[in-house]
């Protein structure tokens, strides 16, 4: 049983399996199980038994061999090598990948232009790329990006998602491919194109396609008064980009992707979730990082955060260093310090990091002024502001709205967004733009009754926060998720708390079976931090990331998905031959005198 479909002077392959040797079919009969475009002649058509070996090395693609145990299965063998084995009596066939164009890449990609019919979708550039260099990107959020993974074909198009709302999204397709998409989420309240994921994505083989989430840059403004870009962000852009990425990766291979994969932290984290809810069709395997999950919960609680420590509005000119509440960096630095002090030895050795914050029951009483000391210390209104900090905040019935900051936090250089005095903007956009409709709004007096405001109006249904990922996981996907505990803009408590919610709908074993959480000591929001927080969640900085699947997570997303293989631990490094086990939850990390290990 075989087709051979002709593809211009070139032929498809499509492999088809059929059933077992007991009978029991391994994929649906006549359905593609790989299909690649090669410089077959015509009618070289060879009946062979057949086992499909997924791999996730990135030396190689996957590969096939014959196998006596399943039955006869024929495959079109083109222009590729058999190897066989007289020791081990297996014959190997190689496959290069699954899509490399037969005609002139340079060509297939620049004809796409003219050739590709997309519902409610315009081919407005194509640009094919033939070695490693810097391009000039679309929209206001970058002026240039890497391309590693050169030869590629980039495709910029727009999806008109209603008559007032469009997403603007770019697809590389590189030309070593190994049959896989990946989708990519964003950041804050970004309209940006993650162009560094995209390098990233493809520099792993994948076709990788990345969206500016229905608006153009960092600000809000776009939402206000227009709901259907509202709605692009909170959960229309991605479940697109997956449904018209997916379809320009068949036009260009000629064949589906085998399966596919999300990568997304921060915002990125919230909108995989999302995906996972909403759209559990869309994506084989997840990786969200970070989540900002309880969405409106959280943007209120980081709007809480900035007013214990300050009055001023983001419409002001003026700064909050007058405000006897602030807390200057020098101050930081004494808190820091003084959280250390008294937690640091907690996990049995002292390096700077808490590697469990929620254990940690921070004191500032420590460090109040006294009548001998009266700088380089907090006053008595300055250690009520951070006992409110490090405590859970709750609403005006009295139920838990978001988990306290975690303590170590505050020491990371993004923590000055929030506490510099100022509401951070991504919260001001968000209340004034999406919830209020307006253009200009007092947050000096920021309180509890701007959270619940936030909480009921919820635009976009943008909340995404419930346990219900059965449809999800009953289709066979797997959701890995990762949080850093130092993480200084979004609590990696509440990744525990989501977790816990979701084992409320399903048994722990069930959970265990497509869901785990690794909270990742003293790594901050989404990279970075203290110590080997480095795991192959993207292109960090300065890092590098051993491609495989115990060191990299997205490859161990692909283990999971393809063999079937779920990941106990994540080995993370720091780029400098430091390395440290991170352990799945609820499996807690604990020094053995020499190394961190994962216990119960």
């Amino acid at each position: 049983m075989h087709a051979c479909r002709s593809e211009g002077s070139a032929r498809l392959l499509l492999l088809l399996l059929p059933h077992t040797a007991n009978g029991e079919r391994m994929f649906p009969l006549g359905e593609p199980v790989v299909g690649f475009v090669g410089t077959a002649p015509r009618g070289a058509a060879v009946g062979h038994k057949i086992r499909w070996i997924p791999s996730v090395s990135l030396s190689k693609p996957a590969r096939y061999e014959l196998d006596p145990v399943i039955s006869t299965y024929s495959v079109c063998l083109g222009d590729y090598t058999v190897m066989m084995n007289p020791l081990l009596l297996t014959t190997t066939l190689l496959l290069p990948i699954f899509g490399r164009a037969a005609e002139d890449p340079a060509a297939k990609c620049l004809g796409l232009k003219n050739t590709l019919q997309l519902e409610n979708t315009t081919i407005l550039d194509v640009a094919y790329v033939a070695t490693p260099t810097n391009v000039s990107t679309a929209g206001s959020c970058q002026s240039s990006a890497p391309v590693t993974a050169a030869p590629l074909c980039r495709v910029y198009f727009v999806i008109n998602t209603t008559a007032t709302s469009a997403v603007h999204a770019e697809a590389w397709l590189p030309d070593t491919w190994y049959g896989r998409f990946l989708g990519l989420g964003n950041g804050g309240l970004n309209g940006c194109i993650d162009y560094v994921g995209l390098d990233y994505g493809t520099s792993l083989h994948f076709a990788a396609v990345s969206s500016d989430n229905g608006h153009d840059g960092n600000s809000g403004l776009p939402f206000l008064n227009h709901p259907e870009v509202i709605n692009d962000f909170a959960f229309r852009a991605i479940h697109l980009e997956a449904v018209i990425g997916k379809q320009i990766v068949d036009a260009y291979y000629g064949t589906p992707a085998a399966k596919s994969y999300y990568l997304g932290c921060s915002t990125g984290g919230r909108q995989g979730t999302q995906a996972a809810l909403k759209f559990p069709e869309d994506f084989d395997g997840i990786l969200a990082g970070a989540p900002g999950t309880d969405f409106n919960s959280l943007t209120g609680w980081l709007g809480m955060l900035s007013h214990y420590v300050g009055e001023t509005s983001p419409d002001s000119n003026t700064t909050a260093d007058t405000s006897p509440k602030f807390i200057t960096p020098e101050l930081w630095s004494v808190v820091s310090a003084e959280i250390l002090r008294q937690c640091d030895a907690l996990d049995g050795v002292k390096d700077g990091i808490i590697t469990e914050p929620d254990e940690c029951n921070f004191r500032p009483e420590a460090i109040q002024c006294t009548a001998n000391q009266t700088t380089g210390c907090l006053t008595p209104v300055q250690v009520e502001a951070v006992k409110n900090i490090y405590s859970p905040l709750f609403g005006l019935d009295g139920q838990l709205i978001y988990p306290r900051y975690s303590p170590g936090a505050e020491a990371d250089p993004l923590a000055s967004l929030i506490f510099g005095g100022n509401i951070w903007s991504p919260v001001a956009d968000w209340e004034r733009y999406a919830v209020l409709n307006v253009t200009e709004h007092d947050f000096t007096n920021f309180s509890l009754q701007d959270v619940e405001l936030l909480r009921q109006v919820n635009p976009g249904g943008i909340a995404t926060f419930d346990g219900n990922l059965s449809a999800f996981r009953n289709r066979g996907g797997k959701f890995l998720t990762y949080h850093g505990r130092r993480d200084p803009l979004i609590s990696s408590t509440n990744s525990k708390r989501v977790y816990d919610l979701i084992s409320h709908t399903l048994s722990l074993p069930l959970l265990d079976d497509f869901y785990r959480l690794f909270l990742i000591p003293g790594m901050g929001h989404c990279f970075g931090g203290l110590g080997p927080t480095s795991f192959g969640q993207g292109l960090a900085p300065g890092t590098n990331v051993v491609n495989n699947s115990a060191h990299n997570i997205l490859l161990a997303l692909v283990d999971w998905v393809e063999e079937g293989v779920a990941p106990a631990t994540i080995i993370g490094s720091d780029g400098n031959g430091t390395e440290r086990t991170h352990c799945r939850y609820p499996m807690r990390s604990v020094f053995n005198g020499t190394v961190f290990v994962c216990e119960e």
